[in-house]
């Protein structure tokens, strides 16, 4: 023991700790990380982490490994022709899924090259940890992280034991409190000499339940989002317009407009159609309700708005550009704007339930099915996007004052409160399962992808090449994966790269 005291290295732990304080981990953060190390050590010197079962790996990471669900993982994998069926299926979905991650990735690079972002997201932020990253808060992500390393995991669990190899054990990989991996280790030599097609089918599997994961947890989203309604029917802007009607008049952003001129607006085709019915210099009034106070109460109040015009507002955009003035003359033709036209002076509409009614959609039955079928396919890719937007949350604070539970049955047993609970749980779990199975297909070792791609290759060639000898057909495919794999990672990290080597 002393001698493995003597022989150990220091040095990866403090270069761990020296990049999460260079990635935006602040000073209280790196201190903690520091002694979570130096807990771990007195627990591995103490013997305390052999008895649990458990080891460390970069120093600041621990390993959990367990036995436990291999009873469950039997039962379950029973029926080997069904796993092995899923298995097959998965691959094939893997490599269509891989096919737009590898479309999106080389877009976003070519993107990167021509025209580099001016802003760039901060280092800290290109781990989706959470709680370290600055958009992705702790407690739903992480209940959703772990419910998804979880069935990725375990789904590669099934598919060992469904063509007859055997698993070791599970793991966990805790950096503190905050889960950063997972794992099934299938018993090696077995993996090693199972038939390639088979090892495909246990790498696709992992990828594959995610994304299922995804499209299933984002028709219960839809549900959720079904079941909240706007508490006050009416509309709202997110952006007044300098020096026009609405701010002469005090109305400011996200404030409720429910009637004009004592007509309900509960939505923007009403609001649109009283808008219609005046004209420039027309006095109107427009019933507001306040921002909420601190008791959740909004203020009534009566404003009485001289309304400006809306097709010399757009003319007077272009400064007296003549070409600008004549692209916009035809534009305002094109749709309607007409001079005289009555104009608030307000950017953004939308109404009380727009945050949800986004993801209410796909159930609602509006569209058609294709419409239907088409958006919820690409709505996660969009979801990505939203914690980033609103500063970790899922929909704007503004908005979301502005929800309350419907009539439903679940909706009225739980309440609003419960119901955004539900609604912020599910998002998140839609947001991690679609980032954690997209990112696995990234082509190149050591993920899924990779993995898929190398033994693909190798069952091409092996084809095309049947009086080839099975260790060069080895060995070039493992060169083609190898290059592609450096190929890959040259074109991931491009974006992340460029922006600060021209900044």
């Amino acid at each position: 023991m002393q001698e493995e005291r003597r022989s150990r290295s220091y040095l990866i732990p403090l270069l761990l700790l020296y990049l999460l304080y260079y990635l935006g981990m602040p000073l209280w953060g790196v201190a903690v990380s520091g002694l979570w190390y130096i807990g771990l050590l007195y627990l591995e010197d103490n013997g305390s982490l052999d008895k649990l079962g458990v080891s460390r790996m970069l120093g600041i990471v621990l390993m959990i490994r367990t036995r436990h669900g291999q009873g469950l993982l039997e039962k379950i994998s029973r029926n080997r022709r069904f796993w092995r069926a899923f298995g097959e299926m998965s691959i094939w979905l893997c490599l269509f899924v891989m096919l737009g991650v590898v479309a999106l990735l080389v877009f976003t690079a070519i993107s990167t090259v021509m025209a580099p972002p001016e802003e760039y997201l901060p280092a800290s932020d290109l781990l989706l940890i959470p709680g370290v990253n600055s958009f992705v808060p702790f407690w739903w992500p992480v209940l959703a992280l772990i419910i998804a390393l979880v069935i990725h995991e375990y789904s590669h669990g099934i598919q060992a034991r469904a063509h007859g190899m055997r698993v070791s054990s599970f793991g966990l990989l805790l950096a503190g409190p905050v889960p950063i991996g997972a794992f099934a280790e299938p018993q090696m030599h077995e993996m090693i000499r199972a038939p390639r097609r088979e090892r495909m089918r246990l790498y696709a599997a992992g990828p594959s339940i995610n994304i299922i994961a995804t499209y299933v947890t984002l028709i219960l989203l839809s549900a959720t989002a079904a079941g909240l309604v706007a508490g006050n029917p009416g509309v709202h802007a997110s952006g007044i317009i300098a020096d026009e009607a609405a701010e002469e008049a005090g109305l400011l952003p996200y404030e409720i407009i429910t009637h004009i001129d004592g007509n309900g607006v509960p939505g923007y085709e009403a609001f649109s159609n009283e808008m219609d019915e005046l004209s420039v210099g027309d006095q109107a009034t427009f019933t507001v309700l306040s921002h909420p106070d601190s008791g959740g109460e909004r203020v009534e109040r009566d404003l009485v708005v001289t309304l400006g015009d809306r097709y010399l507002y757009h003319l007077g955009q272009c400064d007296g550009d003549a070409v600008c003035i004549e692209d916009t003359e035809a534009l305002l033709a094109d749709l309607g704007i007409e001079p005289g036209d009555a104009f608030l002076g307000v950017s953004g509409l939308r109404f009380g339930s727009s945050s949800v009614d986004y993801y209410s959609n796909i159930l609602s039955g509006e569209f058609s099915y294709r419409q239907t079928i088409l958006a919820t396919s690409l709505t996660p890719l969009a979801m990505i996007g939203v914690p980033i937007q609103f500063d970790g949350q899922t929909m704007l604070l503004e908005e979301r004052a502005m929800l309350e539970a419907g009539d439903g049955v679940i909706a009225s047993a739980v309440g609003t409160g419960g119901m955004l609970m539900l609604f912020d749980f599910l998002f998140w779990l839609v947001w991690i399962n679609f980032l954690l199975g997209f990112a696995n297909l990234i082509p190149m070792i050591p993920f899924d992808g990779g993995h898929i791609v190398r033994d693909g290759t190798h069952s091409v060639l092996a084809r095309l090449n049947r009086n080839m000898h099975p260790m060069r057909v080895e060995s070039l495919a493992d060169r083609i994966s190898g290059v592609s794999s450096i190929l890959i990672l040259i074109i991931v990290v491009m974006p992340i790269i460029m922006p600060r080597l021209m900044g």
